[in-house]
Parts: C-alpha cells; sequence; structure tokens
C-alpha cells in the first residue's frame, strides 16, 4: 500500500460521510443526529462532528433542541439541524423562442423571484443580452448577487450535448444556443440544457403516472422530452426527442408545433374569407388570432373552430402513434403554454387514436404545470445537481460577502 493511500484515506472517507449527510440535509426538513444516523448508517459521535463542521461551512444551522421543540422529555436532548436555505441559490431560465423566463430559487427549490421578456431577434447576441438581462432582474427581485448563484440552468430550444453545446449544422441551433456559460461567468456554473429535455423532468417531478413518457412541446415547433423506465433519453449529440422525422411521417410532413399551425390555419383561413360572419372567429382580428382562441372557440362549438381542431387533432394522433411504436411510451404530455387550452384536440385526437391506431395507444394529457413546465424543469435538473454532487460547491464564498456587509 502506498503512504499517500494510507495518509488520504481518512480524508476521503470524512469526505464521502460528509457528502452523505449533506445530501440528507438537503432532501430534509429539520432533523436530529439520530435521523441522520439513519439513513447514512454512521455513528451518533460521526455525525455530530461532521455536522458541526457543515454548519461552519455554511450549508447547515443548529436549532433549538428536541427539547424546545416539544418532541424530547426526558434524558439528553437531541440536538437538531435544517439546510441553510440561502447557503447558495439555483437560476432556471426558459430562453424560448421568444419569451426568455427566469426564476431564482433556494436550495430547498423555493422560488424567491421570477421575471420574463420578450425577444425581438432571433440573432445569438441578442439572445445572450436579453437571457442575461432577464436574470438580472430576477436576482434584484430576489435581493441575490450573482455570486451568491451556485449554478445557473438555462433551456434551449435545441440538442444540447453532455457539455453543453448545440450542433453547429444550422444557424437556427447556434442562435438559440451562443455560448450561455460566457454569459454567466460570474455566476457560478451553467449547465444548458434541450427545452423538452427540461419539461420531460419537471413532468417527473410534479408526479407524471407514467415510467415511460414523452414531454412534448407543441408551441412553434414539436420537441421531446423522452423519459423511458424511468431515464431520459438524450443521445450522443443530445438529439434524443428531435422531431425531424415527421417531415416524413404520412400525414405530418413537419414539425411545426400545435400553437403556430392553430394560429397560421386561422389565419388562412381569414385571409380567404372562409369563416363565416357567424364566426366566434370572424370577430377576432386577424393579428389576434392565435391557437388558444381556436380551442376556445371550438369549446362553444364554433364550425371553423372545430375543423382546425380536427386537422390538429388528426396529426397529433399520428404523432403520438409513432412515439408509442418506436418507444413503447404510455403516455404522451402536451407540455408549454398552449397546454392550458389544448384539451378539445387532446379529446379528439385520443378518440383518432382509438379508431385508427392499433392497441395498445398511448394516454393523452395535456401538462398541469402550463408555460412553466420548462422554467421548473430547469429548477430541478439545478437541484438534483446540487444534491448528487453538493461538495463541488462552496458556500464560504457567500459566507465571506455576508460577513463583509455585516
Amino acid at each position: 500500500m502506498e503512504q499517500d493511500d494510507v495518509a488520504t484515506s481518512p480524508q476521503l472517507l470524512r469526505k464521502i460521510n460528509m457528502g452523505a449527510v449533506l445530501r440528507y440535509a438537503l432532501e430534509s426538513e429539520a432533523f436530529r443526529a439520530i435521523d441522520a444516523m439513519a439513513v447514512t448508517g454512521l455513528t451518533r459521535s460521526t455525525v455530530l462532528g461532521l455536522c458541526d463542521e457543515l454548519a461552519a461551512q455554511g450549508w447547515i444551522e443548529e436549532m433549538g433542541d428536541s427539547r424546545e421543540a416539544g418532541q424530547y422529555i426526558k434524558g439528553r436532548p437531541a440536538r437538531r439541524y435544517r439546510l441553510r436555505g440561502d447557503a447558495g441559490h439555483i437560476v432556471g431560465v426558459d430562453a424560448g423562442q421568444h419569451t426568455v423566463t427566469a426564476i431564482v430559487a433556494d436550495l430547498r427549490g423555493t422560488i424567491l423571484a421570477r421575471a420574463a421578456q420578450t425577444l425581438d431577434s432571433q440573432r445569438g447576441s441578442v439572445r445572450r443580452s436579453t437571457v442575461r438581462n432577464t436574470v438580472d432582474k430576477a436576482l434584484a427581485l430576489a435581493g441575490i448577487q450573482p455570486e451568491e448563484v451556485f449554478l445557473v440552468v438555462v433551456g434551449v430550444p435545441a440538442p444540447v450535448d453532455d457539455k453543453g453545446r448545440s450542433p453547429d449544422s444550422t444557424e437556427y441551433w447556434r442562435n438559440m444556443n451562443p455560448d450561455f456559460p460566457a454569459v454567466f461567468a460570474d455566476c457560478g456554473r451553467t449547465v444548458v440544457d434541450n427545452d423538452a429535455n427540461l419539461a420531460a423532468l419537471a413532468e417527473r417531478a410534479h408526479g407524471a403516472d407514467a415510467d415511460s413518457f414523452a414531454a412534448l412541446l407543441s408551441g412553434e415547433r414539436f420537441g421531446a422530452g423522452l423519459v423511458i423506465d424511468g431515464v431520459l433519453l438524450r443521445g450522443p449529440r443530445g438529439a434524443a426527442g428531435e422531431m425531424r422525422l415527421l417531415n416524413v411521417v404520412e400525414g405530418v410532413g413537419s414539425a411545426d408545433g400545435i400553437g403556430l399551425l392553430g394560429r397560421k390555419w386561422a389565419v388562412d383561413a381569414s385571409r380567404a374569407g372562409k369563416i363565416p360572419p357567424g364566426s366566434i372567429l370572424a370577430g377576432i382580428r386577424q393579428e389576434r388570432l392565435s391557437a388558444e382562441a381556436v380551442f376556445d372557440a371550438a369549446a362553444a362549438g364554433d364550425v371553423t373552430a372545430l375543423g382546425i381542431v380536427d386537422r390538429l387533432a388528426e396529426r397529433l394522433a399520428r404523432i403520438a402513434h409513432v412515439l408509442a411504436s418506436l418507444l413503447d411510451v404510455e403516455k404522451v404530455i402536451i407540455a408549454g403554454a398552449v397546454a392550458a387550452a389544448v384539451e378539445p384536440v387532446l379529446k379528439k385526437a385520443a378518440a383518432v387514436l382509438a379508431e385508427k391506431f392499433e392497441a395498445p395507444v398511448p394516454a393523452l394529457a395535456a401538462s398541469a404545470l402550463g408555460a412553466d413546465g420548462v422554467v421548473l424543469g430547469a429548477l430541478e435538473c439545478g437541484l438534483s445537481t446540487i444534491r448528487s454532487q453538493p461538495l463541488t460547491f462552496d458556500p464560504h464564498l457567500l459566507e465571506q460577502r455576508r460577513g463583509a456587509l455585516s
């Protein structure tokens, strides 16, 4: 055995044990040493020593003992601890094609502030400045400085590999993912991921009742976050879930999303004079026509809107059938802002699936997270990253800043 192995193994063991206690603290409310002992298998003296060290580092804080909390009557009262939620912060960003949304959260996942801005250009330089401005607004609302951020997670509408890079093969992808780690160089670590993948993480974290499902972003373009047997599929270039295959699917022909086509078909009908005077859609100016307006009109029985819903439903049923045939998904969840109004399309698409395609067919559902799916998935990604490797982050930097301000 090498001398270095003898010298470093106790330190390594202590680091492993400290990581175990810290992971427990990150996922717990108030806890006692005995609680951490039961989960980690460590002795009382080891847990107490590690808790003292974690408190000195700024990760956790000691609370009133169990007697003060009314949980202990006789004998030595148990020491109680809790995570310092402000030991660090996470920023989640949905850098969409037309809108940027940012949230700031503490290490418990409590959202402290949010901000949003529209994008008036698709150039990478404009996206970088708009995304940074949106994050700065959210940080200011939360009263947080950039150096208090552990992790920024950005969701983009492009395939992303495990290094946060998108393929250079199209100008669109280059513009959607224009080197965000450089934009947030003063905010700790930056993770960039595909927006549909993050939406799938959000669905899984918020109770998707299937082990194999597709979270289908369906606004301007279709993009799928694919969870199979509980595992998010990515692919070597991060392109799993890119829906370019729809270009060759009969009856579909493109990756255009429900939001885009619902709007486009309504506008086309209006320009062609095919919306009768009594239609609900006839009372909406062309520039105000949207998929949501079409769905609302369909729910009220508008014949023109129902025709558009039928076309969208036929298309969605074919897409769901393709996903189920390739990956055996149990469920297709329509995610994104369009989810709030998409029920008429889902109801009709489910009927088309049952009538025209062989069983088993996937269940269809609208996401309860609506437009927040991607940004909540970014937060979930950040929380999971910190919980899996907490000791790679350092609250000491934040402690130093607090000391300088006090």
